[in-house]
């Protein structure tokens, strides 16, 4: 059942205007990169643990760790942070203003998407406080896994068992989305593939396919987690990213496993990154034939970026 968009104009019209400032836009690219690259650590350091030579299976936050050990670490961290805060931003635009769909009808589907987005924007921003911490103090100072945190908090609630166990069939629910996704090759509608050569079209294919497809198990694994810590009311039974990596670590033929996993994460760290680097060789298309006009109707559009 459709419905009408139930924010007012006098909250809508300011975001509207922020998502297509050159500021936003910006850091919402630079958001895309840096989500990329953690996304990259993450898979690489899982993968060195899979193929024996070194790494280990860690979460978002140990990939800002791993950045912050690196040569002019700090620096290059605090522009990943940027990023993250730039990529949580827009996630609250599209929570508020739902770009792609403006001017649509409202229905369940949008809704759930919208929340989406919520939970993005709360999660990125909490990333990026994790990742200040990380630059003030050397490391985030917790050992703790956030899911299984959350885990134990909701399932000391009154109905906290069946809240933990929606929240659980939620995340399968995003993974299943994710895979299927990756089957139907939706994500490419995010690309202008008429102005892509035919190399960057299979490339773009290729990693989006892989990656998003491994992030689809990862966040199966996790939702199963949260299910079994629901039944059992344990919550250390929950896992992160970093806890569904180990598990499949543990599985029959569980390196091997985690190597495709691993490689498919790596994958979509380069795709979000590719993701950014067409646009902008897109621009530069443009301004070769239509000059600086399509570059601001770019700039304009630039609010309907997924």
């Amino acid at each position: 059942m459709a419905l009408g968009d139930p924010l007012p104009e006098n909250i809508k019209q300011p975001v509207r205007q922020a998502a297509s400032s050159l500021c936003i836009e910006r850091l919402a690219r630079l958001g895309y990169a840096a989500k990329g690259l953690v996304y990259f650590i993450v898979g690489l350091l899982a993968a060195q643990a899979a193929f024996g030579s070194g790494g280990k299976t860690t979460d978002t936050s140990g990939a800002l760790e791993t950045i912050v050990t690196q040569p002019f670490g700090k620096f290059l961290l605090a522009i990943v942070t940027l990023g993250l805060i730039g990529y949580a931003l827009w996630r609250f635009v599209q929570t508020i203003f739902h770009p792609e769909h403006s001017g649509k009808k409202m229905n369940a589907k949008r809704i759930a998407k919208r929340l989406g987005y919520a939970f993005s924007a709360i999660g990125y921003f909490s990333l990026a406080v994790t990742s200040i911490k990380i630059i003030i103090m050397g490391s985030s100072s917790s050992d703790s896994d956030s899911v299984e945190d959350w885990t134990i908090y909701f399932l000391n609630q009154p109905f906290g068992r069946w809240l933990v166990v929606l929240l659980g069939l939620t995340v399968i629910g995003v993974g299943i989305s994710y895979l299927y996704q990756s089957y139907k090759g939706k994500f490419c509608n995010r690309f202008k593939l008429y102005q892509m050569s035919q190399t960057e079209q299979i490339w773009a294919m290729r990693l989006g396919r892989f990656g998003i497809a491994a992030r689809g198990i990862v966040f199966g694994i996790i939702g199963i987690f949260m299910i079994v810590a629901a039944i059992q009311l344990d919550g250390t039974q929950a896992r992160g990213l970093a806890g569904a990596l180990a598990a499949l670590a543990k599985q029959p033929f569980g390196p091997w496993i985690l190597g495709v996993v691993a490689l498919g994460l790596i994958a979509y760290g380069m795709y979000s990154v590719i993701e950014v680097a067409i646009d902008i060789l897109l621009i530069y298309k443009f301004a070769d034939k239509k000059n600086t006009l399509l570059i601001l109707l770019f700039i304009k559009n630039a609010k309907y970026l997924v």
